[in-house]
């Protein structure tokens, strides 16, 4: 049997977990939104911008000094669970891949449709990428 072992970057980025062999790098807990209470200040103070395959809602905290913290919503609409994580998975990496282009104190909530389950990740991961710039210009 594998041990499972958390190992954290000096950057408090990333956890890479190792378990069968297999790593993963996760969003570590210091970039995620996980309040009910975060994510309504975002929906309802943040700006809404909308791409193809999502909706997010991008939310500007000066002067906090704290990182850009990111959040995931799909409701039951989207599909059962397992559609919903497959999405989830798919857009964490999508903002993983980004995580360099956007400034410290911003609160993105992300809303992804049913089309970003067979949308190419190389679209997805332009529209981050074009999300982070717009919101750059907020």
């Amino acid at each position: 049997m594998n041990a499972l072992c958390a190992i954290r970057s000096n950057a408090a980025v990333t956890t890479t977990l190792t378990l069968g062999g297999f790593t993963t790098l996760a969003l570590s807990k210091e970039k995620r939104i996980l309040r009910s209470a975060e994510f309504r200040k975002v929906y309802q103070t943040g700006v809404r911008v909308t791409f193809r395959h999502f909706a997010a809602f991008c939310l500007a905290t000066p002067g906090s000094g704290a990182p850009s913290r990111y959040g995931f919503t799909l409701p039951r609409a989207v599909g059962n669970a397992v559609t919903r994580n497959r999405i989830r998975r798919r857009f964490r990496e999508a903002v993983r891949a980004h995580l360099d282009r956007l400034p410290q104190d911003w609160a993105i909530v992300f809303n992804p449709r049913r089309t970003a389950l067979d949308a190419p990740f190389t679209e997805l991961s332009n529209d981050v990428s074009r999300l982070f710039d717009r919101c750059k210009k907020l």
